[in-house]
This record gives C-alpha cells, sequence and structure tokens, in this order.
C-alpha cells in the first residue's frame, strides 16, 4: 500500500473525496477541514494499492491538483488493516510488480543530480577501479561496481525516453558525462603521483590478463550491457530493488572510466581508445535496453489497469 497525503483547495475537496471513494483500490479516506494554512487548503489523506496507484494519481493530476494543491506519495513500512488487504486484493496484479511512475521519476530526478556526494562516490569507485586494472584484481574491479553511482542518470536518460520527459534529459546527460570527467581529472592526477613515488609501474598496468576484458570490447560488452540495463530498470521500478544492483550496472563502465584515468595518469595512450570504446558499447547497451524494457512495462501495466470503475471511467 502507499499513502497519499493531498492539500486540496476547498471548492475541490468534495470532488476529490467522491472520487477516491468511487475506487475499490483506496481505502482509509479522510478528510481534515482547513487542515493546511500555508497554503490554505483541505487536508485529505487515504491508502492505495500499490497496482492502483498510476490511475487515482493521474485523475488527480486531470484535476490540476499538483499546480493548485498538492499531492505526496509515500511508502509506509506496514499497514495492519483488513480494509487495506481488501483494496490490495482489487488491484490488478501483484504489488511487487507494480510500477508507479510519480515515484521512478521522483527518484531518478533526484538521484540523477550532480551532486558533490555522487562525485565523490564516482571518483572513489573509479580510483578503486584502477588499483584494480593495476594490480589485475578483479575483486577490485566488483568493488568499484558496487561504489559506483552512474546508473541513476543512466536510468534518468531511459525514463526521459521511454515516458518520454525530454525536461530529465539534459540534467542527466550532464551528470552523467561531467561526472566521469571529473572523475578522471581527480583520479589521474594521483596515478601521475603514484607513478613517480614507484607504486605504479607503466608494466604491470599494460598487463592484466584477469581484467584485459575491459580494454578488450566485443559482442559480449553489448549483449552483458543489455542485460544489466533490464536488470537494473526492474530493479529500480518494482519493490524488488537492493543493493545487488549496482553489481550488475557498473558493467563496465566505472571499470572503463577507472581504466581511463590510469591510463591516463601513467601515459599509456595505447588502452585509452579501447577503455572508451568499451564505456561507449556498454552506456549504449544500458540506455537501450533500458528503455526498451521501460517502453513494454508502460504498455503491459496500461493493458492491466484498464479503467474499470470510479474515477477510472
Amino acid at each position: 500500500m502507499l499513502h497519499l497525503q493531498l492539500r486540496v483547495p476547498s471548492h475541490l475537496t468534495d470532488e476529490v473525496v467522491r472520487l477516491l471513494d468511487g475506487d475499490d483500490t483506496v481505502t482509509n479516506v479522510a478528510v481534515v477541514p482547513g487542515g493546511f494554512t500555508k497554503p490554505a487548503g483541505c487536508l485529505v489523506i487515504a491508502d492505495v494499492a500499490r497496482e492502483g496507484a498510476n490511475p487515482v494519481v493521474a485523475a488527480l493530476r486531470r484535476l490540476d491538483l499538483h499546480h493548485i494543491g498538492s499531492i505526496m506519495l509515500s511508502e509506509p513500512e506496514a499497514i495492519l488493516s483488513d480494509a487495506a488487504e481488501r483494496a490490495e486484493r482489487a488491484a490488478p496484479g501483484d504489488p511487487d510488480d507494480s510500477v508507479v511512475w510519480d515515484l521512478v521519476e521522483n527518484r531518478v530526478r533526484r538521484d540523477s543530480t550532480l551532486t558533490w556526494v555522487y562525485v565523490a562516490f564516482l571518483t572513489l569507485a573509479t580510483l578503486i577501479a584502477g588499483a584494480g586494472r593495476l594490480l589485475d584484481q578483479p575483486i577490485l574491479i566488483i568493488g568499484a561496481m558496487v561504489v559506483g553511482p552512474e546508473f541513476s542518470p543512466v536510468a534518468a536518460i531511459c525514463l526521459g525516453l521511454a515516458r518520454p520527459r525530454p525536461q530529465i534529459l539534459p540534467r542527466a546527460l550532464g551528470t552523467l558525462v561531467a561526472g566521469f570527467v571529473i572523475a578522471v581529472a581527480i583520479a589521474a592526477p594521483l596515478w601521475v603521483l603514484a607513478h613517480a613515488i614507484g607504486q605504479a609501474p607503466r608494466a604491470e598496468a599494460l598487463h592484466g590478463p584477469q581484467t584485459d576484458f575491459i580494454v578488450q570490447p566485443d559482442l559480449w560488452s553489448f549483449m552483458i550491457a543489455l542485460l544489466a540495463g533490464v536488470a537494473g530498470v526492474l530493479a529500480l521500478t518494482t519493490a524488488k530493488s537492493g543493493p545487488l544492483v549496482g553489481v550488475f550496472i557498473s558493467v563496465t563502465t566505472v571499470p572503463a572510466v577507472g581504466t581511463l584515468a590510469l591510463c591516463v595518469g601513467l601515459g599509456i595512450w595505447s588502452e585509452i581508445p579501447p577503455a572508451l570504446a568499451q564505456l561507449g558499447i556498454n552506456i549504449a547497451g544500458l540506455v537501450i535496453s533500458g528503455t526498451l524494457t521501460l517502453l513494454v512495462m508502460r504498455v503491459v501495466w496500461s493493458r492491466i489497469q484498464q479503467p474499470l470503475g470510479g474515477f477510472r471511467r
């Protein structure tokens, strides 16, 4: 179940309540007249089954409530209520599979912003990946994949293309590109310093059979990126997300960026083009499969959530 909290102008309160009462997937409807003072409005709260949230929010948007009032969606940890269970049973599909588009859009907008925390994590991941390539240690490459936050802007690009939401694209692309550039710009001088004190020999960076896949892009690179894009989008949009997602999604974006920074710092120019190619192939695969997965999910859920009654008529 999801919790709805609405700020409703007084002249719309009766209509909003009637709409909520008319939907079987909505329950625990309550009204507090004059509940808001800044800005003024009535407080309307309700619980809605996750699978029924999209039609509910769409109907509220058609009333322009997101402009003249406010719509807040939150996810309570637990609701102990027979009425909530009945609303859940009335909703189509399974809650773990449902996609609440407004929650997804809000999440990718928030997580695809270029902040110092994003840059810090990406820079750390870049350094760990570079060390993994230098030492030929796949475990460090996996560690970099876990730390890397770069799938958030990739997911934002997919959502911007699939919904479509073109206004999301410039910031997401900017975050992705600027994040990589800043991470390399910070990491490369550190590798220059490491080389100067004898801790990063060029010979070791050039030979690493266990991590050579980073600088050897091929068809499998693209195929794995396609699979990773599907896994990442499914985890992002459904209730099945978890920390494991980061491992799949960074194949092989962060390792390629880490290798790029290492090569720039040590002057290994021959491996820069294949590292860039690996990065481009993987981003392309993630965006293509992520966008197609979102499009399929839109079609499937639009059929599942066919207008049945209440304010879905």
